[in-house]
C-alpha cells in the first residue's frame, strides 16, 4: 500500500479522495485544513492523521480500514444513536463564530460564548469527533442548557489533574501551559474547577489565551509588560496553528468567564 502525505492539509485531501472512490453515494467536503462535511455531518481528521503518523509504512491501508469500519455504522448511524450511550461521550469544543461561514448555524447544536465565540457540541468517537446536530438534541428531547451541563461534567472528568507546566517571568509574571494535545485543550476553559485550580498558582483572577485549539496559555493579569509581551505571541500562534479560535483573551474570575475584547 502507498503512503498517505505527510502534511495535514494534503492528508486531508486524499482522505476525502479515497472516502469519495469508497462511498460515492455520499455528498464529502473538505471545509478545513483538518475537517471535512459527510452527508452535512463535520467530521475532524486529526486522530486518524496521528494514527497514519505512528506507522506512516502502512498509511493508505490504515485508512481504508479506518473508513470502513467508521462508515459501516458508527457515523452512518450516529443519529440514531440514544442519549443512554451518547451521554458520557458528549464534548464541548471552543471555536469563532466565523465556524458558521462553513456550518449551517440553525443546524448545529451550539452555545454563544465570550470573545466572538460559540461552543459546539461532538460526540467523541474513538477515532473520530463527529458534531451534534440541532436534529439530533431535539431527538433526545434536550434543549442547548441541558447539552452544555452534560459537555462540561464530561470535560470535568475527561483529565481532572489537568497537567501543566509553570513559567515563571523576570518580570514577575506567571504562566501556565496545558497541551493534553487531546483535542480539548482550549475547551478546558470551560471547565467547571477552572479558577479553584490555578487562581492560587496566578495570584488570583486570571487571563487566558485561547488561539487555537490545542492551546491554553493561562496568565497573571500583570504586570503590564509581562502580559503585553504574551499577546504578540498569543497573535502569532493564531495566525500560524490549525483550527484558529481568537487572539483575544478570556478573563477568569470566581464567577466565571468574560471576554477582553473591550480591552
Amino acid at each position: 500500500m502507498s503512503k498517505m502525505p505527510k502534511e495535514p492539509e494534503a492528508f486531508a485531501e486524499q482522505v476525502v479522495a479515497m472516502l469519495n472512490r469508497m462511498h460515492p453515494e455520499y455528498a464529502v467536503e473538505l471545509i478545513g485544513p483538518s475537517e471535512a462535511l459527510v452527508n452535512g455531518r463535520r467530521l475532524d481528521l486529526d486522530n486518524l492523521f496521528r494514527l497514519v503518523a505512528a506507522d506512516v509504512d502502512r498509511g493508505a491501508e490504515i485508512v481504508e480500514q479506518y473508513l470502513d469500519h467508521l462508515f459501516a455504522g458508527d457515523v452512518v448511524g450516529i443519529d440514531g444513536l440514544p442519549m443512554d450511550l451518547a451521554r458520557t461521550m458528549i464534548m464541548p469544543r471552543i471555536h469563532h463564530e466565523s465556524i458558521f461561514e462553513r456550518l449551517t448555524k440553525e443546524l448545529v447544536a451550539h452555545a454563544p460564548f465570550v470573545n466572538d465565540t460559540v461552543v459546539l457540541f461532538v460526540i467523541d468517537l474513538p477515532h473520530m469527533t463527529v458534531s451534534i446536530t440541532t436534529e439530533q438534541m431535539i431527538q433526545w428531547g434536550m434543549d442547548v442548557e441541558e447539552l452544555e451541563a452534560i459537555a462540561r461534567r464530561n470535560l470535568d472528568q475527561y483529565a481532572p489533574e489537568l497537567e501543566m507546566q509553570l513559567i515563571d517571568s523576570e518580570d514577575g509574571g506567571r504562566a501556565a501551559i496545558v497541551a493534553q494535545q487531546d483535542g480539548y485543550d482550549a475547551a478546558r476553559l470551560l471547565m467547571s474547577n477552572i479558577h479553584r485550580r490555578l487562581a492560587p498558582e496566578l495570584g488570583g483572577d486570571f487571563l487566558v489565551a485561547a488561539p487555537a485549539r490545542d492551546m491554553f496559555l493561562a496568565m497573571s493579569a500583570d504586570p503590564n509588560d509581562f502580559v503585553d509581551r504574551l499577546r504578540g505571541k498569543i497573535s502569532e500562534d493564531y495566525r500560524r496553528l490549525p483550527y484558529p479560535i481568537t487572539s483575544d483573551l478570556f478573563l477568569v474570575t470566581r464567577d466565571g468567564v468574560a471576554g477582553t475584547l473591550a480591552a
